[in-house]
């Protein structure tokens, strides 16, 4: 009883989290909208301008030409709503999923349901926590957006009461495995977003399209290639550690290390194409669109690895799409 009164509890806190991620998603749109309103260069003004005024002919003039000074955008008030209501809104999400774990007496990612309720929360917590190192403010739609479209999915097409775990999951490895992946995953995705933005970013300014002057207020192309190379970096890094830690869980429930599994094999696969964007990048000079896609390539096949492997092919990871 206790236990189904707190599944309750948890699935309107995520509805809850649902409706505030859908006010914060508006906040971000709005905030575009506005960034796309301002001026793309800062107003000249005499604290901008260097040199001495002299009048020549009772006309006031400057001795050399004014240097103005580089455009330094404040956050408006719809950014500035819509990342508080981003962190209400994962607040809710954080008490819904702790709460479904608290009902089941185990981490709650168990099965898709509950896998869609961590990754997303998870996603969310590392925008938020990246914040403190490089404003990316401006992912908000997409981080927002993508998180409501994973717990539409989750809530609406595979929602599950609260089961025992199978057999094959009563470790503590499931704990390590899984949470560590969905990390490699958030920074993945926030990779994925900075490389979709730095594609159109250069394209603008190769002058390939007009308008979206909301590009005006975000790094240039090159600095968000770096951006995201670095956060790939990281993530890289979880997933490496994802497959190793599969390995050895593998190796105590079924008593080997790799079995080509439909779900070790694209675990592997997506390690290799970030593997090969990183050697790429380094020894290649790969630099621009092509890398950029890759990224964007190797977030697709995480993707693909949630939801097509997990719904559609069978092996021994079959409870994953519960």
């Amino acid at each position: 009883m206790i236990s189904a009164a707190l599944a309750s509890y948890s699935l309107t806190a995520i509805y809850s989290a649902m409706g505030v991620y859908l006010f914060a998603f508006i906040a971000f749109t709005l905030d575009l909208a506005k960034r796309s309103a301002e001026s793309p260069l800062a107003t000249v003004n005499s604290a901008a301008r260097v040199g001495q005024m002299t009048r020549v002919g009772g006309t006031a003039v400057l001795d050399r030409e004014p240097v103005v000074a580089a455009p330094q955008r404040a956050s408006n008030r719809f950014e500035r709503a819509a990342f508080a209501l981003t962190i209400l809104g994962w607040v809710l999400h954080v008490i819904g999923t702790v709460l479904r774990g608290v009902a089941a007496n185990r981490v709650p990612w168990a099965n898709m349901f509950e896998f869609s309720l961590t990754a997303s929360a998870i996603i969310v917590g590392v925008f938020i926590a990246i914040q403190a190192w490089q404003n990316l403010r401006f992912l908000g739609a997409y981080i927002t957006g993508f998180c409501l479209i994973v717990l539409g999915f989750g809530t609406v097409g595979f929602y599950v009461n609260v089961v025992p775990l199978p057999p094959a999951l009563q470790s503590y490895w499931l704990v390590i495995h899984v949470f560590v992946a969905t990390l490699g995953t958030a920074f993945f995705a926030i990779g994925a977003g900075l490389s979709l933005v730095q594609l159109i970013q250069a394209r603008r300014e190769a002058k390939s399209i007009a308008g979206l002057k909301f590009l005006d207020t975000m790094p240039d192309a090159e600095k968000l290639e770096t951006l995201a190379y670095r956060v790939i970096v990281v993530g890289f890094i979880f997933w490496t550690f994802t497959l190793m830690a599969g390995a050895i869980w593998a190796e105590h429930a079924w008593g080997r290390y790799w079995g080509w599994d439909t779900k070790e094999v694209w675990t592997f696969i997506i390690w290799t194409i970030f593997a090969g964007y990183l050697h790429a990048r380094a020894t290649r000079g790969w630099r621009g669109a092509r890398s950029a896609y890759l990224a964007i390539v190797g977030f697709a096949a995480v993707m693909f690895n949630f939801t097509i492997v997990n719904l559609f092919f069978k092996g021994l990871h079959a409870y994953s799409g519960l």
